[in-house]
């Protein structure tokens, strides 16, 4: 087989964006982790006790639905530049400044490092975007503050390359935390650590005396920085990092366990994800005995859980995009598949039934609007939760059996089951263990006012740990979308263990 000079070029340029995103896939898992079983003793390893109690991360646990928002100057080529797409080897919109092989525009990153003089987002407005969320019901949104190009989109004093001198040259990052705020919905500002266009900033280790003095630099600016966005907006409620994979940065556990430390006690309540920082063996997310390093894992980006078990009863969110991979704006989202409401309905109970938040990406475009297809889901979404968020705000996952006809949450006597597959005799049957001490008693679907039939379904099934509740759904309901049956719990009153078994 003959490999054109065209294919030939597409096959180098992919292989060199796979290379530039292999540190980020080391963020990311798809399996239960275990712990060592030999502790050791840490200098720099967990601070915050597990399962934080106050206020915040109750909070956080609450949540259920919340909204990411990626922008930045990447926002102007949106995934592509003079025709060629991340699909033809330019790299991903918010990567796109790291293209590199013979795809690469000629001195693009002279190119892109002075697309910022022409950011004007004449479109903006905080306050719309932030209604739009409230009407999605999303209870928190995280908003990029700096992104692996090294532009701050707040006017920092630590560099020249942020929002004052753009056209636009207001705050940015304080439009957005004061509009979200007075809609009652928390922020979280998203950091890169890693700066392309930083002289200070290195890959690797450093380990001459000249490497380590300017690391060391580097390392105070991401300092001044980060406490900077504190003092600037104190109604934050945490940091969501990323870039943190880099040898250099693994090198300076002392500084970041440090760093860390006080960020925490300038801002009391700050909530930070396992993704900023490692201990002194190079452990990320999690130290070297398996203790969550931050308050909530997040390594979950474009993944889920397979299996409750694999959280081991941390805290945690799952960050998603609409196209594939797709977090910066993408001018075209033809060719590749979009998720769909109903994908993202599932994603989000299947996250809320294990004690996770959803988080849904946007990317607006270089003037500020959302993409008309992120416009469309986030009506659908908000339609849907106007009815249904009963089950996914303050809820927590349910010790039940797994069912095929959708997921449970639970909230104090009650349960609710997210139907996604409507069964054809239109009777939903649960699963309850012998052992509950609760069984269902009353059922509706939200929404709905009429009450549902419930049956004692007793099939007799020999050394069945689990015994049936059937709920009638009427032949009459006929909903586009997954509903919710709120099923009410009381005492257990059961006398089939009292049957006698025939003797074998």
């Amino acid at each position: 087989m003959r490999i054109t000079t065209n294919q030939l070029r597409f096959i180098t340029a992919t292989l060199i964006c796979q290379l530039l995103l292999a540190g980020a896939v080391q963020a990311q898992w798809t399996e239960k982790k275990e712990k060592p079983t030999a502790h050791i003793a840490l200098k720099y390893g967990s601070i915050t006790p597990k399962n934080r109690q106050d206020k915040a991360m109750k909070d956080f646990r609450a949540y259920g639905l919340g909204q990411f928002i990626h922008w930045g100057i990447y926002a102007i080529p949106g995934n592509e530049w003079e025709g060629v797409s991340a699909r033809k080897g330019a790299a991903a919109s918010e990567w796109i400044r790291a293209w590199r092989g013979p795809t690469a525009p000629k001195d693009w990153t002279t190119t892109y490092d002075n697309l910022y003089k022409q950011f004007n987002p004449v479109a903006f407005k905080a306050s719309k975007w932030a209604s739009q969320a409230k009407q999605m019901g999303a209870k928190y949104m995280i908003f990029t503050t700096k992104h692996h190009d090294g532009f701050a989109l707040w006017p920092t004093k630590y560099s020249s390359y942020n929002i004052s001198a753009t056209p636009y040259k207001k705050d940015i990052v304080k439009e957005v935390v004061d509009a979200y705020t007075a809609e009652g919905i928390d922020v979280f500002l998203y950091f890169s650590i890693l700066e392309w266009n930083n002289p200070d900033y290195l890959n690797k280790a450093p380990e001459t005396p000249a490497e380590k003095e300017k690391f060391n630099t580097f390392l105070t600016y991401t300092k001044n920085q980060l406490l900077e966005l504190l003092k600037n907006y104190p109604q934050i409620k945490g940091f969501w990092f990323d870039g943190t994979w880099d040898k250099s940065w693994i090198s300076a556990s002392e500084f970041t366990y440090n760093l860390e430390k006080e960020l925490r006690e300038v801002h009391p309540g700050l909530i930070i994800g396992s993704r900023f920082r490692n201990d002194e063996f190079g452990k990320r997310h999690f130290d070297s005995n398996g203790e969550l390093l931050g308050d909530y894992e997040q390594g979950w980006e474009r993944k889920l859980p397979g299996d409750y078990t694999w959280l081991n009863g941390n805290d945690w969110d799952a960050v998603m995009t609409i196209p594939p991979n797709g977090w910066g704006y993408m001018k075209d989202w033809s060719g590749v598949y979009i998720k769909t409401t109903e994908d993202i309905l599932a994603m989000l109970m299947q996250s809320v039934s294990m004690n996770g938040n959803f988080v849904l990406n946007f990317g607006p475009d270089g003037l500020g609007n959302m993409h008309p297809g992120e416009d469309l889901l986030a009506k659908e979404i908000g339609d849907w939760m106007k009815t249904n968020s009963e089950a996914v705000y303050g809820v927590r996952h349910a010790d039940l059996p797994e069912t095929k006809l959708g997921y449970y949450t639970e909230k104090e006597e009650y349960l609710y089951l997210t139907v996604f597959n409507r069964p054809i005799n239109n009777i939903a049957r649960i699963a309850i263990p012998k052992k509950a001490t609760q069984v269902p008693v009353e059922a509706q679907i939200l929404g709905q006012v009429q009450s549902l039939q419930i049956t004692h379904a007793d099939i007799g099934l020999d050394l069945d740990k689990n015994t049936y509740y059937d709920i009638k759904i009427p032949a009459s309901f006929n909903p586009s979308k997954p509903f919710v049956l709120k099923i009410k719990r009381e005492q257990a009153v059961t006398k089939t263990d009292k049957l006698m078994d025939a003797k074998m």
